[in-house]
Protein backbone atom coordinates (compact mmCIF):
# COMPACT_ATOMS: atom_id res chain seq x y z
CA UNK A 1 0.00 0.00 0.00
CA UNK A 2 1.37 3.36 -0.82
CA UNK A 3 0.83 6.22 1.25
CA UNK A 4 1.28 10.04 -0.26
CA UNK A 5 4.23 11.45 0.56
CA UNK A 6 3.22 13.49 2.99
CA UNK A 7 1.60 11.57 4.83
CA UNK A 8 5.30 9.94 5.82
CA UNK A 9 7.05 12.83 6.38
CA UNK A 10 4.55 13.78 8.64
CA UNK A 11 5.00 10.27 10.09
CA UNK A 12 8.47 10.39 10.11
CA UNK A 13 8.72 13.51 11.41
CA UNK A 14 6.55 13.00 14.39
CA UNK A 15 7.12 9.26 15.35
CA UNK A 16 10.13 7.83 13.42
CA UNK A 17 10.54 4.75 11.37
CA UNK A 18 9.65 2.16 13.40
CA UNK A 19 6.08 4.10 14.95
CA UNK A 20 5.30 4.81 11.24
CA UNK A 21 5.63 1.29 10.45
CA UNK A 22 3.53 -0.18 13.05
CA UNK A 23 0.93 2.45 11.84
CA UNK A 24 1.18 1.13 8.60
CA UNK A 25 0.68 -1.88 9.52
CA UNK A 26 -2.50 -1.43 11.39
CA UNK A 27 -3.89 0.71 8.88
CA UNK A 28 -3.45 -1.98 6.06
CA UNK A 29 -4.94 -4.37 8.31
CA UNK A 30 -8.23 -2.50 9.23
CA UNK A 31 -8.45 -1.30 5.25
CA UNK A 32 -7.65 -5.02 3.87
CA UNK A 33 -10.50 -6.43 6.64
CA UNK A 34 -12.90 -3.22 5.36
CA UNK A 35 -11.94 -4.05 1.86
CA UNK A 36 -13.12 -7.67 2.15
CA UNK A 37 -16.05 -6.88 3.70
CA UNK A 38 -17.40 -4.81 1.91
CA UNK A 39 -16.74 -6.39 -1.36
CA UNK A 40 -18.71 -8.92 0.02
CA UNK A 41 -21.52 -7.13 0.93
CA UNK A 42 -24.72 -4.43 -0.94
CA UNK A 43 -23.96 -1.01 -1.82
CA UNK A 44 -26.97 1.36 -0.77
CA UNK A 45 -28.40 3.39 -3.71
CA UNK A 46 -31.30 5.36 -4.25
CA UNK A 47 -33.78 6.45 -7.82
CA UNK A 48 -35.85 8.84 -8.19
CA UNK A 49 -39.03 8.75 -10.22
CA UNK A 50 -39.33 13.09 -10.67
CA UNK A 51 -43.42 13.19 -11.58
CA UNK A 52 -42.92 16.52 -13.97
CA UNK A 53 -45.67 17.89 -16.43
CA UNK A 54 -47.43 14.50 -17.66
CA UNK A 55 -44.10 12.01 -17.57
CA UNK A 56 -41.58 11.05 -15.57
CA UNK A 57 -37.66 12.46 -15.75
CA UNK A 58 -35.24 10.27 -17.30
CA UNK A 59 -31.59 11.19 -17.72
CA UNK A 60 -29.10 9.80 -20.18
CA UNK A 61 -26.10 8.50 -18.40
CA UNK A 62 -22.79 9.74 -18.74
CA UNK A 63 -20.74 6.90 -17.62
CA UNK A 64 -21.05 3.47 -18.31
CA UNK A 65 -23.97 1.40 -18.71
CA UNK A 66 -24.58 3.82 -20.98
CA UNK A 67 -28.46 4.73 -21.80
CA UNK A 68 -31.22 6.20 -20.61
CA UNK A 69 -32.12 5.55 -16.38
CA UNK A 70 -34.57 7.08 -13.49
CA UNK A 71 -32.55 9.88 -11.42
CA UNK A 72 -30.35 8.14 -8.70
CA UNK A 73 -27.18 6.85 -7.34
CA UNK A 74 -24.95 5.64 -4.54
CA UNK A 75 -25.55 6.72 -0.89
CA UNK A 76 -23.14 9.10 0.88
CA UNK A 77 -21.33 8.65 4.51
CA UNK A 78 -23.61 10.01 7.17
CA UNK A 79 -26.69 10.70 4.43
CA UNK A 80 -30.35 9.67 4.98
CA UNK A 81 -31.83 7.71 1.64
CA UNK A 82 -34.44 10.37 1.78
CA UNK A 83 -31.77 12.86 1.84
CA UNK A 84 -29.36 10.99 -0.72
CA UNK A 85 -32.55 10.94 -3.23
CA UNK A 86 -33.13 14.51 -2.75
CA UNK A 87 -29.57 15.36 -3.55
CA UNK A 88 -29.53 12.89 -6.66
CA UNK A 89 -32.31 14.70 -8.12
CA UNK A 90 -31.00 18.28 -7.79
CA UNK A 91 -26.66 16.95 -9.19
CA UNK A 92 -28.43 15.55 -12.20
CA UNK A 93 -31.66 16.99 -13.36
CA UNK A 94 -31.00 20.67 -11.49
CA UNK A 95 -34.77 20.38 -10.39
CA UNK A 96 -35.71 21.21 -6.48
CA UNK A 97 -38.24 18.03 -5.30
CA UNK A 98 -41.18 18.17 -3.34
CA UNK A 99 -43.58 15.47 -2.22
CA UNK A 100 -41.15 12.46 -1.18
CA UNK A 101 -42.52 9.26 -0.94
CA UNK A 102 -40.77 5.96 -0.29
CA UNK A 103 -42.10 3.37 -3.72
CA UNK A 104 -40.43 0.00 -3.52
CA UNK A 105 -37.15 -1.40 -2.71
CA UNK A 106 -35.13 -3.41 -5.75
CA UNK A 107 -32.25 -5.82 -4.54
CA UNK A 108 -31.85 -8.59 -7.77
CA UNK A 109 -28.42 -9.00 -7.20
CA UNK A 110 -28.09 -8.62 -11.16
CA UNK A 111 -29.69 -5.22 -11.65
CA UNK A 112 -26.87 -3.13 -11.83
CA UNK A 113 -23.75 -5.15 -13.69
CA UNK A 114 -21.22 -3.12 -11.91
CA UNK A 115 -22.03 -3.94 -8.09
CA UNK A 116 -24.56 -5.94 -6.34
CA UNK A 117 -26.69 -3.05 -5.22
CA UNK A 118 -29.73 -2.17 -3.05
CA UNK A 119 -32.19 0.61 -4.39
CA UNK A 120 -34.57 2.23 -2.59
CA UNK A 121 -36.77 3.91 -4.68
CA UNK A 122 -38.49 7.35 -4.04
CA UNK A 123 -41.43 9.52 -6.36
CA UNK A 124 -41.58 12.94 -5.89
CA UNK A 125 -43.13 15.67 -7.87
CA UNK A 126 -41.04 18.32 -9.51
CA UNK A 127 -41.87 22.25 -11.47
CA UNK A 128 -39.83 23.32 -14.27
CA UNK A 129 -37.69 22.08 -17.19
CA UNK A 130 -34.81 19.40 -16.70
CA UNK A 131 -30.98 20.12 -17.19
CA UNK A 132 -29.06 17.46 -17.57
CA UNK A 133 -26.19 17.65 -14.60
CA UNK A 134 -23.55 15.63 -13.12
CA UNK A 135 -23.33 12.06 -14.37
CA UNK A 136 -26.02 12.96 -17.15
CA UNK A 137 -25.23 14.41 -20.17
CA UNK A 138 -29.27 14.34 -21.41
CA UNK A 139 -32.62 14.77 -19.38
CA UNK A 140 -36.24 14.71 -20.59
CA UNK A 141 -39.70 14.40 -19.20
CA UNK A 142 -41.26 10.55 -20.93
CA UNK A 143 -44.68 9.20 -20.52
CA UNK A 144 -45.53 5.68 -20.19
CA UNK A 145 -46.10 5.68 -24.12
CA UNK A 146 -43.09 6.82 -25.22
CA UNK A 147 -40.04 5.96 -22.76
CA UNK A 148 -36.95 5.52 -24.73
CA UNK A 149 -35.87 2.24 -26.25
CA UNK A 150 -32.44 1.91 -24.38
CA UNK A 151 -33.04 1.65 -20.24
CA UNK A 152 -30.11 0.61 -18.53
CA UNK A 153 -30.48 -1.21 -15.36
CA UNK A 154 -33.70 -2.69 -13.72
CA UNK A 155 -34.95 0.77 -14.60
CA UNK A 156 -37.82 -0.35 -17.28
CA UNK A 157 -39.17 -2.59 -14.70
CA UNK A 158 -39.09 0.19 -12.07
CA UNK A 159 -41.38 2.14 -14.47
CA UNK A 160 -43.23 -0.39 -15.32
CA UNK A 161 -44.15 -1.09 -11.73
CA UNK A 162 -44.79 2.44 -11.34
CA UNK A 163 -46.81 2.73 -14.25
CA UNK A 164 -49.00 0.04 -13.18
CA UNK A 165 -49.87 1.50 -9.92
CA UNK A 166 -51.33 4.62 -10.97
Amino acid sequence: MSHPSALKKIKFVLFGEPTFQTFKKVVEGHLGYAQRKLGRYPIPTVDIIIECDDGVVLIKRKNPPFGWAIPGGFVDWEESLEEAAVREAKEETNLEVKNLRQFHTYSAPGRDSRFHTISTVFVAKAEGKPQAKDDAVEAGVFTRDKLPEEIVFDHRQILKDYFSRR
